[in-house]
């Protein structure tokens, strides 16, 4: 679980640079103007979507990238891409650090592919139509039995030339800290010899997209919404052939160094980028590959579902209520 909480690394100070009531004020409208913007692109997007359908892959994704782009701007969310350039097409599955909800429409605008999210996304208002619409895969992260099926599911979309885009911490950390990489979705790429892309996302100012502890969503959009001067950037790091590594669990654990450490920073055994965040196991990088079935189906609990957020100070109460669209 993460350890990241609002009141903790992930605090939520109010974003207006003035004190006084004045201030206050205009925070609030400005808060009230990209909310309604936000959620008429949002709604739009859902109305259009039908239209869409019958539209080619390639159109499709052109659609989801402005689309993406529009709700962002409706927030007042500047987007910015560092590192490589990012790939116009091609079979790639990309991970990422997992920090807030926004990080889903982020990617799709700068990388659309089919995402992977937990089952009860479906159900949720606008998120979950659109998420559907949008080819999202869906996980019931309570059957374990289901998972080869997912990372099946995952490997026709590599194999069929596709993007798929996973968070394989599995729950949302603040930002300054980041979780292991679960070991369970890199089968699919070892499976296809699909290159891994990994991407680290990072919010100025720090902390004010952070979805984690007992955050709810409509807290979540109307911080988001008056925080100014919002910047999303995506760190685009090189990527990561699978046959360079044995198994999938030295896989997750070479991405997971290459979205954690900023070039330049030291990578020797023994010593971690984030000291924050907990090393990710590699037991089994001495050991030979195994069959996909077999061995995703020993991953007790090792799938991700992107937006699932806990945290250990939490009462179970809250954090079974806590969560966020993807």
């Amino acid at each position: 679980m993460s350890p990241c909480t609002g009141g903790r690394c992930a605090a939520h100070p109010d974003p207006a640079p003035d004190p006084g009531p004045e201030s206050a004020r205009h925070g609030a409208a400005l808060g009230v103007l990209r909310l309604a913007a936000g959620l008429t692109a949002a709604l739009l997007g859902v109305l259009l979507a039908p239209l869409a359908a019958p539209l080619p892959a390639a159109g499709r994704l052109l659609l989801v990238r402005v689309w993406c782009r529009t709700v962002l701007a409706a927030f007042g969310v500047r987007v910015r891409v560092t590192g490589r350039p990012a790939p116009g097409s091609g079979p790639l599955l990309v991970v990422a650090n997992h920090v807030s909800w926004l990080d889903v429409p982020l990617l799709a605008a700068v990388l659309p592919g089919r995402m992977l999210a937990k089952r009860e996304v479906r159900d949720w208002p606008v998120f979950g139509p659109l998420a559907a619409l949008g080819g999202t895969l869906f996980v019931d992260r309570d059957r374990i039995r289901a998972l080869p099926g997912t990372v099946g599911a995952l490997g026709a979309v590599l194999a069929d030339g596709g993007r798929a885009v996973v968070f394989p911490e599995g729950t949302t950390w603040c930002g300054r800290a980041q979780g292991e990489f679960r070991p369970a979705v890199f089968q699919a790429a070892r499976d296809t010899g699909t290159d891994v892309l990994p991407v680290r996302i990072v919010y100025t100012p720090a902390g004010r997209t952070a979805y984690v502890g007992a955050d709810t969503l409509g807290t979540s959009l109307w911080r988001i919404a008056r925080t100014r001067r919002l910047v999303a950037e995506i760190r685009v790091r090189e990527p990561i052939p699978p046959a360079r590594h044995p198994d999938r669990r030295a896989l997750a654990s070479a991405a997971h160094t290459a979205v954690t450490t900023e070039p330049g920073e030291p990578t020797e055994p023994g010593e971690r980028a984030n000291p924050a965040a907990p090393a990710v196991r590699n037991d089994g990088a001495a050991r030979s590959p195994v069959p996909a079935q077999s061995a995703v189906a020993s991953d007790r609990a090792n799938l991700p579902a992107s937006s699932v957020h806990q945290c250990a100070s939490v009462s179970p109460a809250a954090a079974s209520s806590a969560r966020t669209p993807s």
